[in-house]
């Protein structure tokens, strides 16, 4: 019997063997189908994490890029700052020497004046030197006045006529004809 029972044994472990063995196979293909679609998913996250690396290497290169960019813009800001400092200084100096300027024309333009009006009363004391009969003091005299064709009449009232003495020789000069105490006769 024994031999009988080995052979039973082995036939009995050969059907459990088969078995075993479709069933082993079965899981095998279900665990390659698995590794397969796990690979497939290995892939694709190994090609998310290269987009990501070559992404994250591009944010790298912007923030350099952007660093480099504010730095220079900082040390321009500085540049610009400093140059508005000196520039300002300048023109406080530029502004004092300008007052100081205005001031000395101011007292230069009085001192003018001044010396006008002492050359003036000088002559009037001149004159009542030479001419007894002429009062120095006679509210006549005027600084703003000058003698013209005979007349006494105001420097500025002079001015105009000189304005309009020059307008009439130009048309004159020109071909024009001016009416006036000139061109009665023709």
């Amino acid at each position: 019997m024994e031999v009988d029972h080995i052979v039973r044994t082995m036939v009995e472990f050969g059907s459990k063997a088969l078995v075993l063995g479709r069933r082993v196979g079965s899981l095998y293909k279900r665990e390659v189908k698995e590794v397969g679609e796990l690979q497939g998913k290995v892939d694709k996250l190994e090609e998310e994490k290269a987009a990501l690396e070559n992404e994250k290497e591009g944010w790298e290169a912007e923030r350099k890029r952007l660093a480099s960019w504010r730095v220079r813009c900082l040390d321009s800001e500085e540049k610009l700052n400093k140059r508005i400092g000196e520039l300002e200084e300048d023109y406080e100096d530029l502004k004092d020497k300008y007052d100081g300027a205005v001031g000395e024309l101011d007292d230069l333009k009085n001192s003018v004046i001044q010396e006008h009006i002492n050359g003036f009363e000088k002559g009037l004391r001149q004159a009542t030197f030479f001419y007894q009969d002429v009062d120095a003091l006679d509210s006549r005299f005027d600084v703003d006045k000058d003698v013209v064709d005979g007349k006494l009449v105001r420097e500025d009232e002079r001015d105009a006529e000189e304005v309009g003495e020059k307008a009439a020789e130009e048309e004159k000069d020109s071909g024009a004809v001016v009416v006036g105490e000139e061109n009665e006769g023709v």
